[in-house]
């Protein structure tokens, strides 16, 4: 198979993994929404913060230097996952013990016991980091894909029986650790590798010079990503924490889970063809217009049809989550042109690029995050589409420099994809207002009439980006067909 066939087949596994993973997620969230209440949702929202800081200490930049690296060793996969574990089992201690203190800082009995039981996943994750590694190394996520649909699946059903008996929050807390511990126990059923008892000095020092830029700019990021339910639990409510949260998962089900993807594909893609200037911006190109046509078509879509969707999904007693789905589906479409640029950058080995830009564009927010704080909620939420905006531009600028792929040319050349998308959504939000339809009509006539003026316009225009999509989804439509023939 060769480099273009094996990045479209990765791309559609990962997209596959992503988008049924998060449906399933979605569907038990939704279901989750109507047993439980925002406060519950805020409560996890805020054990989040400090998850994910610890995730990426974790990882300390390793993982993306393993992927970057051409030729790993045994060696270097045993180094890594030692030191996974090490700080995994450290730092699940030091939130277990600083439980407390965190509960009093946020002025929540209730969240010291589970920010105990919660800290167990940061050492079942760091059994299955190398694991995870190796399949995004190989472009395999055909498998991990099945790990993660049967681990939504499995964790979520749990989740569900829970919350139906009444066990509030700590039916989220379940449905977590389960879901750590089924992808880390598939992962270890689905590769090979298995660690050798050797830890080597010079691999951690070659695999740390890399990543150790990358772990401090992962850190900035994710510190920065959590700064909002940070600031969001100590200076507003609960149960305004829990409708922050719900939209970000809203949000996510579209732009940040496609960014995933881009991040998982398109970084070992372009690592792979690192030596080839033409080819890696000609891929680098394609990357980029591809996949802004998707973020297009489901960012916008979800604009355009925020209120019917929650209203219809999980009640009206979710109906503050819609300015918020809105503002932060707008912020969304920045992360992953974001991500496609900061990828060119770490294939370039810029690490320390990266780092200076994180650390100039996060001081650059601080002062907005503040005003919003002040003005109230809603403004504190707008101002990410700003701090968004103004990141892609800054690691934009510096990408493509790197390729001769110009911030000018990568905003031309997806334009028409923006303006076919955002007029589309546009119609199909205002041509809806006159009619008091119920949520479920209003939503599907919205859809169908957003879809509708996509493909017509694309078709119209010949847009090749569309023409590159639609022969994806028609080549796996035959390809289903045929196998169920062949049987």
């Amino acid at each position: 198979m060769g480099l273009k066939e094996k990045t479209i087949s990765g791309f559609t596994w990962s997209f596959i993994d992503v988008i049924s993973g998060q449906v399933l997620v979605f569907i038990i969230g939704i279901i989750l929404a109507r047993l439980l209440t925002p406060s519950e949702f805020g409560l996890i929202g805020m054990t989040t913060i400090f998850m994910t800081l610890s995730e990426s200490i974790i990882d300390s930049g390793f993982g993306q230097a393993l992927v970057r690296k051409q030729n790993c060793t045994q060696k270097d996969f045993s180094t890594v996952f030692y030191f996974n574990l090490v700080v995994g089992i450290a730092l699940a201690t030091l939130l277990f013990v600083s439980a407390g203190s965190i509960a009093h800082f946020f002025k929540e009995n209730q969240l010291k016991p589970v920010l105990q039981v919660v800290s167990l996943g940061l050492i079942i994750k760091s059994f299955s980091i190398i694991q995870s590694v190796i399949l995004i190394k190989k472009i395999d996520f055909k498998n991990q894909t099945k790990i993660s649909v049967i681990a939504s699946l499995g964790s979520g059903m749990v989740g569900i029986f829970l919350a139906y008996h009444g066990f509030g929050v700590w039916s989220l807390v379940a449905k977590y650790l389960l879901n750590l511990t089924l992808i880390s126990t598939l992962l270890w059923f689905f590769t090979s590798w298995r660690p050798i008892k050797q830890f080597s000095r010079d691999s951690f020092k070659e695999l740390f010079s890399f990543g150790s830029k990358l772990l401090a700019s992962s850190l900035i990021n994710r510190l920065y990503d959590n700064i909002y339910l940070l600031v969001i639990g100590k200076f507003f409510s609960s149960t305004e924490l829990g409708y922050y949260t719900r939209a970000v998962q809203f949000k996510d089900l579209f732009a940040k889970k496609l960014t995933t993807v881009i991040q998982r594909v398109s970084y070992p893609t372009l690592a792979s063809i690192q030596d080839d200037e033409k080819r890696l911006k000609e891929y680098y190109r394609i990357l980029i217009k591809f996949n802004m046509l998707i973020v297009f078509i489901l960012s916008l879509g979800l604009i355009s049809t925020a209120e019917p969707l929650i209203v219809f999904l999980i009640g009206e007693k979710w109906l503050p989550v819609v300015p918020f789905v809105r503002l932060l589906s707008i912020a969304g479409i920045f992360f992953p042109i974001q991500e496609i640029n900061k990828n060119m950058l770490k294939v370039k080995g810029l690490s320390s690029t990266i780092l200076r830009l994180e650390i100039v564009l996060k001081i650059i927010s601080v002062p907005i995050i503040i005003l919003g704080v002040v003005l109230g909620i809603n403004y504190l939420v707008t101002g990410l589409i700003l701090i968004s905006f103004i990141s892609y531009m800054a690691i934009g600028f510096y990408s493509g420099r790197t390729i001769e792929y110009h911030l000018s040319k990568q905003v031309g050349d997806i334009a028409i994809s923006f303006i076919v998308c955002a007029f589309s959504a546009l119609i199909a939000f205002l041509i809806i207002i006159p009619f008091k339809y119920s949520p479920g009509v209003t939503l599907l006539l919205q859809l169908t009439i957003y879809a509708i003026l996509v493909i017509a316009l694309c078709e119209i225009i010949r847009l090749h980006e569309y023409k590159v999509l639609k022969n994806i989804l028609l080549d796996r439509v035959r390809a289903l067909f045929k196998q169920k023939n062949d049987r």
